[in-house]
């Protein structure tokens, strides 16, 4: 008798299971069903990424003319030759961080109780995420880098294309990070911000975003040295300057690429924990 058993893929919370998917291409495929998935909300609600974009614009149009004459700079363009790539970097950091707070709202709601029912992989629930947050890097830096032109900036097109790359290793490991804490974190969202914001700050000051650190006290260029995001910012001002062979470049590779996968093993496992 038929009953009417279908057969064929099934489908679980709109995604596709096929047994005949295994190994790197299910891993693959899932990924980018919730890269896609992640992308779709963003753009649904753009107002995350304008205003992670707003709060460095205010830091150019303000902090930079201050810097002119505290750098000694003779003029504005080379003074946004010097800020422009931390700016850029504040956004990954900013953009980055705040990653796991849309994980929280999900958990609170349940909806992540429900992605969890698919059958997609839970490395791939990670890796999505934080690879959501390659796109915005590149459209916020571009967009930067375009509006300091007419200021003076001079723009090296393939430099400023690597350090956006670059950037982008760099933020899928804090986006892991900030999901991993948001996991760690749930229904306590308090811990969540108390614990970004409180890493944030000092991290961002003690990488010479703002201010150089060579005339500070020793303590705070010791401690810099233990700080990735000093790695990064030199080596943003060194591609933007126009180098590929500074120092700073091999650097600043080296700490992006640890960062993503210190990020992407403990994302990873807190998620696999929590599942």
């Amino acid at each position: 008798m038929n009953v009417g058993i279908e057969t064929g893929p099934v489908r679980t919370g709109g995604y596709a299971s096929s047994p005949e998917r295994s190994g790197l291409a299910k891993f693959v495929s899932d990924t980018s069903a919730v890269f896609v998935r992640e992308i779709l909300l963003l753009l649904r609600d753009p107002m995350t990424l304008i205003f992670s974009l707003l709060q460095p614009l205010v830091f150019l149009a303000l902090f930079g003319p201050l810097l002119t004459g505290a750098l000694g700079q003779g003029s504005t363009a080379e003074t946004l030759q010097w800020f422009v790539p931390g700016v850029i970097v504040m956004i990954s950091l900013f953009g980055t961080s705040m990653t796991g707070s849309n994980l929280l709202y999900e958990l609170m709601t349940g909806s992540y109780e429900r992605i969890l029912a698919t059958p997609l992989s839970r490395s791939s629930l990670l890796v999505g995420r934080a690879l959501k947050e390659f796109a915005p890097l590149v459209v916020q830096g571009l967009l930067i880098v375009v509006l300091c032109v007419p200021f003076g900036f001079i723009l090296h097109p393939l430099h400023l294309l690597a350090g956006l790359v670059v950037l982008g290793i760099f933020g899928i490991g804090v986006g892991a990070l900030s999901c991993a804490l948001a996991l760690a974190a749930q229904n306590r969202e308090w811990l969540f911000w108390t614990v970004q914001q409180t890493v944030l700050f000092p991290l961002l000051i003690l990488s010479g975003m703002m201010l150089p650190l060579d005339t500070g006290p020793g303590w705070m260029r010791t401690v810099a040295l233990f700080n990735p995001l000093t790695y990064i910012v030199d080596l943003e001002r060194a591609l933007l300057g126009g180098s590929f062979t500074d120092p700073d470049v091999l650097q600043g590779v080296a700490a992006a690429v640890a960062t993503c996968a210190v990020g992407l093993v403990v994302g990873i496992r807190r998620t696999r924990r929590t599942a």
